[in-house]
């Protein structure tokens, strides 16, 4: 294979335009007053704010973790107040995990954060150019992923994220 320079290495890209998000996310929570809110927590705080009480493997399922993974993401939401994890009570063995009255209240603020930093960041292409970089990323979603998980979903994501933003505007009504 021959050598490609950052600039033109779709990965490359791809990790930097993610990156950068995150840090706009990031500054964004930090300016809003909860910080406590991280970027790495989207994913699950999106499947908990969808459906509370969810098991650890089908809420990583969800946000697209590893199990393994998501069980120090939980110590870490855990740790700043987001998260509570409750003994099943038909499984004791299970635990579910449950968003704290601070995660639901920051929910409304999340969103206005998240939607601003996106619409920035999509500031200045054209819709037609926009449906194409969506397009290329599913495809690359799909093609990345030997088995199917729904973080590759998107149309479940897409409606996760409507229903949330519809939620959001009810309530600047």
């Amino acid at each position: 294979m021959d050598f490609i320079s950052p600039q033109e290495c779709p990965y490359f890209l791809v990790t930097r335009a993610g990156l950068a998000v995150t840090s706009a996310l990031k500054k964004g929570f930090a300016e809003a007053g909860i910080e406590n809110v991280r970027p790495a927590y989207m994913g699950a705080l999106m499947t908990l704010w969808e459906e509370d009480g969810q098991k650890v493997v089908d809420l990583a399922r969800g946000a697209g973790l590893e199990p393994s993974t998501m069980t120090g993401l939980l110590d870490r939401m855990e740790r700043d107040g987001l998260v509570k994890r409750e003994a099943d009570p038909e499984d004791r063995r299970v635990l579910r995990i449950f968003l704290t009255e601070q995660a639901k209240g920051a929910w409304p603020v999340v969103m206005r954060v998240a939607l601003s930093v996106v619409a920035e960041a999509f500031s200045g292409i054209e819709p037609e150019r926009l449906e194409v970089v969506k397009d290329v990323l599913r495809t690359v979603l799909k093609n990345a992923h030997e088995e199917k998980c729904s973080c590759c979903d998107v149309g479940r994501l897409s409606s996760v994220f409507r229903s949330l933003k519809n939620a959001h505007e009810e309530n600047d009504k």
